[in-house]
């Protein structure tokens, strides 16, 4: 059992250093679940989750930066920089950033969203000091030389043309343009040929300036890890790189504001030759802090979250028209998106998207039945607690509620959370996520009638 906890501690250095500031957010019996925080001077903030029974850690660095932070002309340069940190420094090479992990059968990887990115590292809990220093060199030491842009061109490129090669993947890029249009949420995290190909080693590296200032970076390191320790490792390391100041900067607020989508029976289809047609059916969801999305998460589940969920039964049980149907949920600062994805044969299409469609009517004016419901809610609850059986997926929570809310719940917490979900808040939910007018985006080899019908689906 894990309890909230605001105790606060003031450390001066003997130095005459600026305080570091630590909290414990929440308090793990025995110290296991223990999640705390430092804010370092400079802004810099360094949260753990202690549990000593593994013996691995996992270290990570999350930037509050994402594809949304672009403009037209600098689409894809947050995950190009991704890459390009992984290149060398003034004290690492390319090959001694990867060797290094390597050597001591580690794990080293990153990724780019729309809204954040994180570096992150996996290691024997003996070799986390390895790990800091790797990682914190990365963030704090890239060189961004045009030679490496240049190189790195090309994988970016390959990166895009493999997405493009998979239209299962590609559909749901489609679909968050067609629902958000150009701007940027609704561009690809990756870029495009055009824009990748426009990008030079000088805009790369104002952007990284820019958006990499201790402030608007978040340190997470879960699994047996000691708090103080991660904190003095981390603090070297940034002000060896120079790149800690001696101030009492302000960490960045959470992204915030209410963006409203407006986008109602919008269509887009890209007639692509393919075995199959891929689908996806949605309209607009909620923020990621709006209290409902704990009963739309549920609703989510009972509608296409499992075998039992009733997109999976209806489509693929009953009718065997797909092997892949889901539904899903992305929340943003300000907006979300509900969708539903399909692939199927090209001359199902049609018999699918009727199928999605009357059970999202369906479910929007009479609702779910209270079973559905229960069953739905104990799927969340196990999945929950299943999804953070590692130190990775421990280190993401950590690092993402940081970044994202400024706050942290427990699992007991959201366990509670999902469990209180009540029937009626699904049922009020499913009328207003579900009861808009949906917009589609569709991928595969149509022919033209059948491309001409797809109207009927978001009329």
């Amino acid at each position: 059992m894990t309890s909230r906890s605001t105790t606060t501690t003031a450390r001066p250095s003997s130095e005459g250093r600026a305080v570091a500031r630590t909290q414990t957010l929440l308090k793990g019996k025995d110290g296991i679940g223990t999640v705390r925080r430092t804010t370092l001077p400079g802004g810099l903030r360094v949260v753990t989750e202690t549990l000593p029974s593994v013996r691995s850690a996992t270290f990570g660095i999350w930037a509050n930066v994402g594809s949304r932070d672009e403009t037209p002309s600098l689409n894809g340069a947050t995950h190009y920089l991704e890459h390009l940190l992984f290149k060398g420094t003034k004290k690492r090479t390319a090959l001694d950033i990867s060797a290094a992990i390597d050597a001591v059968g580690g794990e080293m990887n990153a990724f780019t969203a729309k809204e954040f990115t994180c570096y992150y590292a996996r290691v024997l809990d003996t070799d986390l000091p390895l790990a800091i220093d790797v990682v914190c060199d990365m963030l704090t030491g890239s060189l961004i030389e045009q030679a490496d842009v240049d190189a790195e061109r090309g994988v970016i490129l390959e990166e895009i043309a493999m997405t493009e090669d998979d239209p299962g993947d590609c559909v749901h890029d489609l679909f968050a343009h067609t629902m958000l249009g150009d701007t940027p949420l609704g561009r690809p995290v990756l870029g495009t040929v055009d824009t990748i190909n426009d990008l030079d080693a000088t805009r790369i590296r104002r952007f990284y300036k820019k958006h990499y200032d201790p402030r608007h970076l978040v340190v997470a390191a879960a699994g047996n890890v000691d708090h103080n320790k991660v904190v003095r490792q981390v603090r070297a390391a940034f002000e060896k790189a120079g790149a800690l100041k001696d101030s009492e900067a302000t960490p960045l607020a959470p992204r915030g504001g209410r963006r409203a989508i407006r986008t109602a029976g919008g269509l887009e289809v890209v007639n692509r030759k393919a075995e199959q047609a891929h689908v996806v059916l949605g309209m607009p969801g909620l923020a990621r802090t709006d209290d409902r999305r704990w009963a739309l998460g549920v609703l989510n589940t009972a509608l296409g979250g499992g075998m039992s969920s009733r997109l999976f039964q209806e489509v693929r049980e009953k009718r065997g028209l797909a092997y892949s149907v889901y539904s899903y949920t992305s929340g943003y600062a300000d907006c979300g998106l509900f969708g539903v994805y399909a692939g199927c044969r090209p001359s199902q299409v049609h018999d699918v998207l009727k199928i999605c469609r009357d059970e999202l009517d369906q479910v929007a004016e009479h609702g779910l039945t209270d079973d559905e419901i229960g069953r739905a809610i104990g799927q969340l609850a196990g999945s929950t607690v299943l999804g953070l059986e590692d130190t990775g997926a421990l280190m993401n929570r950590i690092g993402k509620s940081e970044l994202c809310w400024g706050d942290h719940m427990s699992v007991d917490d959201m366990l509670a959370r999902i469990a209180a979900v009540t029937p009626d808040e699904v049922r009020e939910v499913a009328r207003d996520i579900l009861g808009q007018r949906p917009s589609l985006s569709v991928i595969g080899p149509l022919k033209d009638k059948q491309a001409a019908r797809l109207h009927e689906a978001v009329s």
